[in-house]
């Protein structure tokens, strides 16, 4: 079945704007409400949001839709999309949404879905939710007297902070640490900030002044430049950088120097294999995480298991498999004995133990394996399936021949924009970089053409 409103996470695009709409909001709600709907008990939805403008609107459409499904809403306000997975759970709701477009402009938004259990919707209740949304939804409305009700749930930063605090082992504390954290002025900007002050350490803050349109703006895990600034300012021993939503993590060591996702799962996944408390005998991650990883794994008697772009492939994986520990190089860090979805304060926390344990510096802590040069490089389209133009099909193939023993190459559209991204990796930074080069110039002129 061809998705009209579904990508790789949830439902994004630009706010009042199809389908991201509160007309359409309102209809998931409605949708996503019939189906849980199951049983005889009172049903109910959290719905947390991050600090979007357009986020009020979602927030109170999805009600609308939600409470005429007959779904009581529970509503969370700006919270991170690991607390609202969290919640889900704790809360006992049938269903968990988070408002949200992550690490995407201000103008951008999303809706994010959660089972019961914390998981995101497989693809087979999003093809269900689909196929209601083309529906009349006359049929998918409760009767008068079954019409939910909607309340803000106070407490939930409480029970989040309280939740990562407690993901900190026992014997570990972060008094004597400085921590530089940008919150991206998104949704985590008052949880993680407070964690970090009652777990010990002293906390420099940016990225903590949401206004509804600069989430994300020249801050957090996509625009370090200002947390490594602030590090160097403040002389800071770490900097960790969250992206809109918190799900995802980056961090820039004493000397300002940024640490991908890769390097953070190799130093969880080798300090876990030491205290045996890694499961799988490896990890997972995508197709776009570096080779270098993949070969200090190996050097290290780990695996590593690559999966599809996307932290719901990586999750899957992973359940599907008994791993704990999974992620994407962008950061989403999942480690599954805490969270069912990735966890920035979290990974970053699991990070803060290991320099606190070895005494030793984030730069000597994090940079675990010298990355195999690999350039990415977007291009926006508007022909429609440009992979499958003749031309660039040739391209393409010339281009695998030429890296066939040196290295690897992916090229895959994006699921949450119009772009194609092209990433190549190998020994040779010039052969990587000439062909990136030679694959967007051809595909770009394939747009232009159109």
């Amino acid at each position: 079945m061809k998705r009209r409103y579904f990508g790789t996470d949830g439902i994004r695009g630009q706010s009042n704007t199809f389908p991201m709409t509160p007309d359409l909001a309102m209809r998931v709600g409605i949708a996503v409400g019939t189906i849980f709907r199951r049983g005889t008990h009172r049903h109910r939805v959290v719905i947390g949001k991050d600090t979007r403008l357009s986020g009020y609107m979602l927030e109170n459409a999805m009600v609308a839709g939600f409470t005429a499904a007959g779904v009581d809403a529970f509503v969370l306000g700006p919270i991170p999309t690991p607390a609202v997975a969290m919640l889900t759970r704790s809360l006992r709701a049938d269903i968990g949404v988070m408002i949200s477009a992550s690490h995407n402009p201000f103008q951008d938004n999303g809706i994010k879905l959660f089972g019961p259990d914390g998981y995101k919707l497989s693809d087979e209740l999003e093809n269900q939710i689909e196929e209601l949304l083309e529906r009349d939804i006359a049929s998918q409305l409760a009767k008068a007297d079954e019409i939910g009700r909607a309340k803000r749930i106070d407490g939930v930063h409480d029970r989040y902070i309280e939740h990562a605090k407690r993901t900190l082992p026992r014997d570990v504390t972060l008094h004597g640490l400085r921590v530089a954290i940008d919150c991206a002025n998104g949704a985590a900007y008052k949880v993680a900030p407070a964690a970090l002050w009652e777990l010990g350490a002293d906390v420099v803050t940016i990225g903590n002044e949401p206004n509804g349109m600069n989430i994300n703006l020249e801050c957090g895990s996509t625009h370090t430049a200002a947390l490594q600034k602030k590090v160097h300012e403040v002389r800071a021993d770490i900097g960790i950088a969250l992206d809109g939503d918190a799900d995802r993590v980056l961090i820039v060591d004493e000397q300002g120097n940024l640490i991908d996702g890769d390097q953070l799962m190799a130093v969880i996944a080798e300090t876990w294999a030491a205290d045996d408390l890694l499961k799988g005998n490896g990890i997972v991650a995508t197709v776009m995480s570096n080779l270098g990883l993949e070969r200090f794994l190996n050097d290290k008697g780990l695996g590593l298991e690559r999966t599809k772009v996307g932290d719901r492939y990586v999750v899957e994986h992973m359940r599907q498999n008994a791993y704990n520990v999974g992620g994407e190089q962008s950061g989403h860090i999942v480690l599954s004995d805490f969270g069912t979805t990735g966890d920035g304060l979290v990974a970053a926390l699991q990070v803060l133990a290991c320099v606190k344990r070895s005494g030793k510096t984030v730069s000597e802590v994090c940079n675990r394996f010298e990355a195999v040069p690999q350039v990415l490089k977007n291009v926006r389209i508007s022909a429609e399936k440009p992979l499958e133009d003749p031309t660039v099909r040739a391209a393409i193939a010339d281009a695998e021949s030429e890296l066939a023993s040196n290295g690897r190459l992916l090229i895959r559209p994006s699921g949450t924009e119009p772009l194609i991204r092209v990433m190549a990796e190998g020994d040779d930074r010039e052969l990587v970089e000439r062909v990136v080069d030679e694959l967007v110039s051809v595909i770009g002129a394939v747009r232009s053409a159109a």
